[in-house]
């Protein structure tokens, strides 16, 4: 069951605030404060051919007229049939190599393309794609992942396509011969170019509920401008480390290597140092990457404090851990921002001089597993706003041990829900209800480098 929605309860906060009068110079107190949220953005427009008007009854090539401008379909029709799947009266149906093509440019490029499909009548899977072009269709640069179509539901597949100028779409039918397949609801949105920015670590929400108090000294909330995390006084370790990835994060400052202590740990606490991994065969690794954040010096250093690092088996972190983290920033090298969780779990874990529960004499607890959830976005404005049940989710749980090695990161794709299973955590709980069911019970299938 997902916690409180913490996104209405600021909300609600900074209305009630404003209504007196006196929170103006205030916000800053709020803890949790929904980074740059306040000020209304321009959103991007979008346009939908719906494929109601215009006729086509014959496979033939031919163009037709319709609501948004010409389209060219070759070995496809508009369908009125019983048998196919529509949202109103019509929609197109294709087969064989069929083609549909937009014979006019959208001047306003386009952000991202939407469209719903679905089989016709009882035929078998088929499979298509979505080409672009930014030259009046002289030439096509393919979007995305092949799409496979064999649900008889119609079904909305997402494409980020985030290009500028004059675009034009074409879909291409490009398997399941004479079966068919039928397209509707063509819709893009305009191109809106944004700046990456330096977001809120925490824009998703606090998974295990984290307070800034003594009084909870195994979920004690820590909160860093380079990212926030919930750290355990038993564990020695963080629960949890939350962070947003953008270019607006990332330079060329030098991998500072300076592990401390972290001299924010509430008085009395026992502070691990820099020296207490030392001769355990377990790496410190940490949890917010230095890489990710190397856009100044006072930025990489803080990655290096204890609160972020956990015993982590050196094959593990140095390679398939490695290997994740550097995907990671390709995302971002893309034209993607990310919000990023990370942590441990369990107690046991085998490093370069075997297993072992505990290490140092401040009993530091090695974890079994390590995991990560990743949300991946394309670079914009009001993030969780841009969480749809088709935004990728990249979920994994790894083995803290030395053989983990042996496979590549995206063998340990798992769901968002299973690490909340094992965890009890509540990841994404800022995002609305109905959208967490659909993107936690994923397994992601996209590629891994």
């Amino acid at each position: 069951m997902k916690k409180f929605n913490r996104l209405s309860y600021y909300a609600l906060v900074l209305f009630l605030g404003i209504s007196i009068g006196f929170l103006s110079c205030q916000k800053e107190e709020i803890a949790y404060r929904i980074h740059e949220q306040e000020i209304a953005i321009p959103k991007a427009t979008s346009l939908t051919e719906n494929f109601e008007i215009g006729t086509k009854t014959a496979y033939a090539g031919a163009s037709v007229a319709l609501s948004t401008g010409s389209w060219y379909m070759n070995d496809a029709l508009l369908g009125t049939l019983t048998t196919d799947r529509k949202n109103g009266t019509k929609s197109v149906r294709m087969v064989n190599a069929g083609t549909l093509t937009m014979q006019f440019d959208r001047s306003t490029g386009a952000g991202t393309v939407e469209v719903y499909h679905a089989v016709f009548g009882s035929d078998g899977s088929s499979t298509w794609e979505l080409y672009v072009s930014a030259n009046g269709g002289v030439s096509w640069s393919k979007v995305g992942s092949t799409v496979t179509t064999s649900s008889t539901t119609l079904n909305k597949v997402t494409f980020t396509v985030n290009q500028s100028g004059n675009v034009r779409f074409e879909i291409r039918k490009v398997s399941g011969g004479a079966n068919r397949i039928n397209i509707d609801d063509f819709t893009f949105t305009d191109y809106f170019a944004s700046t990456a920015t330096r977001d809120n670590n925490m824009a998703m929400g606090n998974p295990s509920g984290a307070v800034s108090s003594t009084s909870y000294p195994n979920n004690y909330l820590m909160t860093k401008t380079q990212y926030s995390l919930s750290y355990s006084d038993s564990k020695k370790t963080s629960n949890w480390v939350s962070w947003h990835l953008s270019s607006a994060w990332l330079g060329s400052t030098p991998r500072q290597d300076d592990f401390r202590a972290d001299e924010t740990l509430p008085t009395g606490w026992v502070r691990v140092s820099g020296t207490d991994y030392s001769g355990s065969g377990f790496d410190r690794g940490h949890m917010c990457p230095s890489a990710d954040r190397n856009g100044s010096v006072t930025d990489n250093s803080s990655t290096f404090l204890m609160t972020n690092m956990v015993p982590q088996a050196p094959n593990n972190n140095q390679v398939t851990w490695a290997n994740l983290e550097n995907y990671c920033r390709t995302l971002v090298s893309q034209g993607n921002e990310l919000y990023i969780i990370s942590g441990p779990w369990g107690q046991g874990g085998t490093g370069s001089a075997g297993y072992k529960t505990t290490i140092s004499t401040k009993n530091i607890v090695v974890p079994s597993h390590v995991w990560k959830v990743i949300v991946v976005l394309p670079v914009g404005n009001n993030d969780v706003s841009r969480v749809s049940s088709s935004t990728r989710v990249i979920a994994v749980w790894m083995p803290n041990t030395q053989t983990v090695n042996s496979q590549p990161w995206g063998y340990y794709r798992t769901t968002v829900d299973y690490i909340e299973s094992q965890t009890s955590y509540d990841f994404l709980s800022i995002v609305p209800t109905a959208i967490q069911s659909d993107i936690e019970a994923k397994v992601d299938n996209g590629p891994t480098n």
